[in-house]
């Protein structure tokens, strides 16, 4: 039968099931064999002597006694009965199941499946049967399924649409694949994975269809990137090399080598003649605006513009300072455009621009305004790219003909992730942390501590220096028992009252309530700067050297380090102190992670491990695909072996033309991104 069938041709489809079916997306028989079951019921029998505490076991034994029924109140009840399971006498318990004391008869032979309590050798009975094992099934698929729809119906539907297909289906991947990597052919997989005759050969099935997925989502994204790379062209920065040079030997320090890799990679996108897409990560501190200065003035010697926007008024503050002093001795002209130039200096510094006296622009969302217009924009930096909305950086990459376009974040993304969520982008890291910076100290303490903390900052604050106190709340909740900052902000106002000023800073206070003080702490009029995470991003405060987080608990790993970075800065040894009493083992492991190491890419691992891809970032991303089968934490492997292979084919010439690749072509005219089998 063809598996375009619609699913009303299998027997016992009526309108019912047609309906349900309907419900999950299923109206083909390939709708229906592709969708696989999330797990599957392991009947394997096992030795309870090898079997941890709390596992699920399938075992066969004898009943030995009378069950007993202790009946708990109306429609509840507990049965017990001892059945001797090879050496081991243990007790089976049925939870409202009564009816089954008329089957446990003495001597009979059951086969129970439950939960297994080593200590108390008891087995909490979730599926019997009465009677020897004889179908040998123990893999038993369980599928996620949606109104009437039962399993038992579903795995019979199943059962008929692999047989009714077999023979007719397509393998689309190129046999050369298959055979590197001794993947099953496609029939023998699908058959494997819905119906498996062992834990071994399920493997190889799920090995199978997690690399074909990850092939055809990477193919995808090699495709939109050669397509966005050719079809668009690019501004080709014929830039001078020894200009460049002389600019990076006269810098206040020396590169570290990561810096160095990525500067020549950057180098290198800028001299081909494609648009530059690249997204430059870095660990707070590595020295992410150093790599920007030098491309800028890359595309400066080149005699192009330059574009650097930054999610708020004191970053790009900082960032103007910072390229100003540096690009003063080689005549380069930095302009700042943020939403408080106005009037006529915001005239000027758009007639300046216009005409190509102003060389880097650094600024705000105000560089998107549609007066803002370049003379010859040749390179679009944007910092903290996450922060940004899709549609403000294509405004500002959109100001010049395919500007090459370089994205930074401080946010340590693992490679997994990055490959899925910007798998269109290159993707360049700064995996080095410059030498001499002293690592911040982080402790783990319980909230009885709170005065000796405060104690402990206060030395800090003697000694000249600043501290953030951050609070996972606003103001107090009803729902939620955690602090708030505007009572933190209270209890340490009267606390230190007379010797030092505290400020507050929270996400409902107006924009220039928060530029301003964000400006006097950075200016050191505010000694203890109380905040929710509204500081996690762009704040640069050498002089605070001391972090208090309350109810550490409530943040991810990944959102922690980036709070923790607003500290250690600075010359002065800085401390980071995570107040938390968490309940789960994940929470306590968090915080374990935290005191363990500051590299912000291990975190992001772990982080990615503890919390699964989807909340990465603090909210569903919806750059990361969803997955039937691969697990991007788990088969990190696979889908770097997806990416390299996918990268091969796109590049190849045969891929566009060959019949072994017809089926992967078809998939991506089915994405869109193809027409008429070449890119579109």
């Amino acid at each position: 039968m063809d598996n375009k069938a619609p699913v009303s041709s299998l027997k016992g489809v009526g309108k019912q099931a047609a309906e349900a079916l309907r419900d999950m997306k299923i109206e083909s028989l390939e709708d229906l064999i592709m969708t696989f079951p999330y797990r599957h019921e392991d009947f394997q029998l096992k030795d309870l002597a090898e079997t941890p505490h709390n596992e699920r076991v399938t075992v066969e034994g004898r009943v030995e006694n009378e069950p007993s029924v202790l009946f708990l109140g109306k429609n509840k009840s507990r049965t017990t009965v001892t059945v001797l399971v090879g050496r081991h006498l243990v007790k089976a318990v049925f939870f409202n199941q009564h009816y089954v004391k008329a089957k446990l008869q003495i001597g009979a032979i059951v086969t129970l499946t439950g939960k297994w309590d080593r200590g108390r050798q008891l087995i909490t009975v979730s599926s019997h049967s009465i009677g020897p094992r004889t179908d040998g099934a123990d893999f038993e698929p369980v599928y996620s399924l949606k109104g009437s729809m039962h399993q038992k119906t579903f795995r019979k539907l199943m059962r008929q649409a692999l047989d009714a297909t077999k023979g007719g289906l397509q393998d689309c991947l190129p046999a050369s694949i298959r055979e590197e990597y001794q993947l099953l052919p496609f029939e023998e997989a699908l058959e494997t994975v819905h119906f498996p005759e062992d834990a071994a050969s399920l493997k190889q099935a799920r090995r199978r269809f997690v690399y074909e997925e990850l092939l055809l989502f990477q193919l995808k994204m090699q495709a939109l990137r050669k397509k966005n790379r050719e079809a668009e062209g690019g501004s080709f920065i014929d830039y001078d090399l020894n200009r460049l040079k002389a600019f990076i030997d006269a810098l206040p320090f020396d590169l570290t080598s990561a810096q160095k890799r990525v500067v020549n990679e950057i180098c290198r996108d800028m001299k081909e003649p494609f648009r530059m897409n690249r997204l430059l990560q870095g660990d707070v501190g590595s020295g992410k605006t150093v790599v920007a200065a030098i491309a800028l003035y890359a595309a400066v010697t080149a005699g192009k513009q330059g574009a650097l926007m930054a999610p708020t008024e004191i970053l790009a503050e900082q960032h103007a300072n910072t390229l100003e002093e540096w690009f003063r001795p080689f005549g380069v002209s930095v302009a700042l455009l943020t939403g408080s130039v106005k009037g006529k200096r915001r005239k000027e510094v758009l007639k300046r621009l216009v005409d190509g006296e102003i060389d880097i622009l650094i600024g705000t969302h105000a560089l998107i305004q549609p007066e803002v217009l370049f003379k010859s924009l040749g390179l679009v930096i944007t910092d903290e790219q996450h922060r940004f909305g899709v549609d403000q950086r294509r405004v500002l990459k959109d100001k010049a003909l395919n500007p090459d376009v370089l994205f930074m974040t401080a946010t340590p993304i693992p490679r997994t992730l990055a490959i899925s969520a910007f798998g269109e982008m290159d993707v360049s890291i700064i995996d080095e942390m410059p030498a001499g910076r002293k690592e911040i100290e982080t402790y783990w303490m319980k909230k009885e501590m709170f005065g000796k903390i405060v104690g402990r900052m206060e030395k800090e604050l003697l000694a000249g220096r600043q501290a953030y106190v951050i609070a996972p709340l606003i103001e107090e909740s009803e729902t939620l028992e955690y602090q708030n900052a505007v009572e933190l902000y209270q209890q340490l106002t009267v606390y230190f009252e007379g010797r030092h000023t505290v400020g507050l800073m929270h996400g409902r206070l107006h924009p220039d309530e928060k530029e301003q003080t964000m400006r006097e702490f950075a200016e050191g009029k505010i000694a203890v700067l109380v905040s929710t995470t509204v500081v996690e991003v762009g704040v640069n405060v050498p002089n605070a050297s001391f972090m208090l987080i309350y109810d550490a608990e409530r943040f991810g790993l990944s959102q922690l380090h980036q709070l923790r970075g607003r500290v250690g800065r600075g010359s002065d040894q800085s401390y980071c102190v995570l107040l938390a009493d968490p309940k789960t083992e994940i929470g306590k492991e968090r915080m374990n992670s935290m005191t363990e190491t500051n590299d912000g890419f291990i975190l992001a691992e772990k982080d990615l491990e503890l919390r699964g891809p989807g909340d990465f970032f603090g909210r569903k991303q919806s750059g990361i695909p969803e997955f039937r089968m691969a697990d991007l934490v788990h088969d990190y492997r696979a889908l770097e072996a997806a990416r390299k292979d996918a990268e091969a084919l796109i590049a190849s010439e045969s891929f566009w033309v060959s019949d072994e690749t017809k089926c992967l072509r078809a998939m991506l005219e089915d994405s869109g991104i193809l027409e008429g089998g070449r890119l579109d």
